[in-house]
């Protein structure tokens, strides 16, 4: 029997959405918006010297073919790729939506079939039955922020007020979430996890599509998220390609947060940590998972750290360095085996504000040879793995295989 490993380089887009011009990072349109191909070009004219220097450097990735891929996507890149020896192709999401549930869920075959709820771009952003309902379950008087923000600004902006007032500090974005920030010590990690947790079904009522717990350490002119993130998901409607495999007898294993994106739906075990630590347990798992099972990965620090916050260089250099540690995996592969690589949105990090960016996504893979399979749909990326595992296909994809 064969294994899979499905791999998401969290918002590694690659431009060409057809649909751009219908997404916005404030009122500035998606319309040419590319990540790995700004990525490519900033590195090529100097402007991502950062900690690294000159032109991209992924050998790996575009021996598989993500070069190839982003040209088939764009045929505008100021660079010359290797001829691909993997397989490569360039996926298109139907979903309305440029966030993780969204391509999360089309990548495992179930495209999301609602319009989300999104809250305004105002101060307040939340409505007072939803801030009313934070502060009851949370025991406090009233909460902090209640706009638009990125996480990492958020807690320098309301953090020392966090301390002193214990109120938490409730933000959102243009992405259909509402995100809680906390102390872990002064307010409390179970707490933080507590109020998320009891307040997720009311958003989720209201198609608001994830809640999140953000709690953070440390002190004033020194506040830093830590790894102990929660997503609380609304749930698929529809069964995912996780439960495909589990309903056949396979085993699921999730790295990073594909457990709570999927509400653990289908999943057998979950490891979590940051990117570092993932790609070990990745590493680990190829060593030793079985044959008929699914190893279901996300990698979120190009997104987290460097799209939202709009760091060229870190974008490249996290690239870089998961490159570097791509042979470590490739190496474990079995004959049979089939290994994909894509991503879930874009996250342009010479674009305009700090959301994520309406793309195209790449969809590089190992164990079949050489194989270009031009344009393709998110959900054929479920389709091709249920086929690879001889599981059946419950999605509307079709399998590039």
């Amino acid at each position: 029997m064969a294994r899979a490993f499905l791999v998401v380089l969290d918002s590694v887009g690659i431009g060409g959405a057809p649909d751009a011009d219908q997404f916005f990072n404030g009122n500035v349109p998606d319309t040419g918006a590319n990540t790995f191909g700004h990525i490519v070009e900033a590195c090529l004219s100097g402007a991502a010297n950062e900690g690294r220097n000159g032109a991209l450097h992924i050998p790996n990735l575009d021996g598989l073919g993500l070069g190839a891929a982003a040209l088939l996507a764009n045929d505008t890149l100021p660079a010359n790729f290797p001829t691909p020896n993997g397989l490569w192709g360039a996926a298109t999401e139907v979903s309305k939506g440029k966030d993780t549930p969204s391509g999360h869920w089309e990548l495992a075959g179930v495209p999301v079939p609602w319009d989300w709820h999104y809250f305004p771009d105002m101060t307040p952003a939340l409505p007072p039955e939803i801030t009313k309902e934070i502060t009851r379950l949370s025991g406090t008087d009233g909460v902090l922020g209640n706009c638009h923000g990125s996480g990492t600004e958020i807690i320098d902006r309301f953090g020392a007020e966090h301390l002193k007032s214990g109120w938490p500090i409730v933000y959102t974005s243009a992405d259909s979430v509402l995100q809680i920030a906390a102390h872990e010590d002064q307010f409390g990690l179970d707490r933080l996890l507590t109020l998320c947790r009891e307040l997720a079904p009311m958003l989720h009522d209201k198609r608001v599509g994830r809640v999140i717990a953000r709690p953070f350490l440390g002190d004033i002119g020194g506040f830093q998220r830590t790894s102990n993130r929660k997503d609380y998901a609304i749930k698929t409607p529809e069964p995912t390609l996780c439960d495909w495999v589990s309903d056949a007898g396979g085993k699921v294993h999730a790295v990073g947060k594909i457990g709570d994106i999927f509400s653990m739906q289908g999943i057998d075990d979950v490891v979590k940590g940051p990117d570092a630590d993932l790609m070990s347990h990745l590493v680990d798992l190829t060593k030793t998972v079985e044959d008929g099972s699914l190893t279901f990965a996300n990698f979120v620090e190009f997104d987290s750290i460097y799209g939202h916050r709009r760091d060229v260089s870190g974008y490249a250099r996290a690239l870089e360095w998961f490159d570097a540690e791509l042979p470590r995996v490739l190496d474990n592969m079995r004959s049979g085996d089939l290994i994909l690589f894509t991503a879930d949105h874009g996250n342009d990090p010479t674009w305009v504000g700090t959301d994520h960016t309406r793309e195209r996504v790449p969809v590089v893979g190992f164990g079949v040879g050489q194989k270009p399979i031009g344009h393709v749909a998110f959900a054929d990326v479920s389709a091709s793995i249920a086929d690879h595992l001889g599981v059946p296909n419950r999605g509307p994809g079709k399998s590039f295989l």
